[in-house]
C-alpha cells in the first residue's frame, strides 16, 4: 500500500475531468448510448425542455466509444496540468464551460447533427499551451503555427471530408483557446 500514499492527485480538474467522463462513457455502455441522447449529446431540441440547456454543457463529458475518450484525454492529461497550473483551476474551469457552452449553443442554431465529446476542449488546450510561456508584449511563433496549422486542417476537413466529427467544435475550441490566452494572461 505504500505505493498508493506515493500517488498525488495532481490536478485536481483535470482528473476530476477524466473520472467524470469515464464513468459517463460506462454508463453509455450499459444503457446502450440512451444515456448520451439523454444528457451528454447536445442538438437541436426544444427550448421548453430544462435538459436542452443542461446538454450544453455536458456533451463535453460524453464519448462515441473508448477510441474517441482516449484520444481525447491523451491531450487531455497531457497539457492540462500545466495549464491548469498555469491559469488556476477555477479560470480553467470557467474556460472549459465556456467554451462548451457557446460550442453547444452554436451547434444547435446552425446544424441538424448532435455533438459529444471534449475535442473542442482539447483544440482549446492546445492553443492555450502556446500562451504558457508568453512574454508581455511578445507573440509565441510556436502559437502562430499551431493555430495555422489547426485552423487550416479543421476548415479544409469541414469543408472537403464526411465524417462524424464536429470540425465546428474543433474551431471554436481553437478560437476560444486564442481568446482565453490573450485576455487571461
Amino acid at each position: 500500500m505504500e505505493i498508493l500514499n506515493n500517488i498525488q492527485y495532481n490536478s485536481t480538474l483535470i482528473l476530476s475531468y477524466f473520472f467524470i467522463s469515464l464513468v459517463v462513457l460506462i454508463l453509455s455502455k450499459i444503457t446502450n448510448k440512451k444515456s448520451d441522447t439523454l444528457l451528454f449529446s447536445s442538438y437541436r431540441s426544444s427550448l421548453l425542455n430544462p435538459l436542452t440547456y443542461i446538454r450544453l454543457f455536458t456533451h463535453i463529458l460524453g464519448h462515441q466509444n473508448w477510441r474517441h475518450f482516449s484520444n481525447n484525454f491523451l491531450y487531455i492529461l497531457l497539457i492540462g496540468p500545466m495549464i491548469e497550473e498555469k491559469y488556476g483551476t477555477l479560470n480553467l474551469l470557467w474556460m472549459i464551460l465556456i467554451t462548451a457552452g457557446i460550442t453547444g449553443i452554436i451547434n444547435s442554431i446552425i446544424s441538424k447533427n448532435s455533438i459529444l465529446g471534449a475535442s473542442g476542449i482539447v483544440f482549446m488546450f492546445i492553443v492555450l499551451s502556446s500562451f504558457v510561456n508568453i512574454e508581455a508584449g511578445k507573440i509565441p511563433l510556436t502559437l502562430i503555427l499551431i493555430f495555422i496549422f489547426y485552423i487550416v486542417n479543421e476548415i479544409i476537413d469541414g469543408l472537403f471530408k464526411k465524417d462524424n466529427v464536429s470540425h465546428l467544435g474543433h474551431l471554436i475550441g481553437a478560437i476560444s483557446g486564442l481568446i482565453f490566452g490573450f485576455y487571461i494572461m
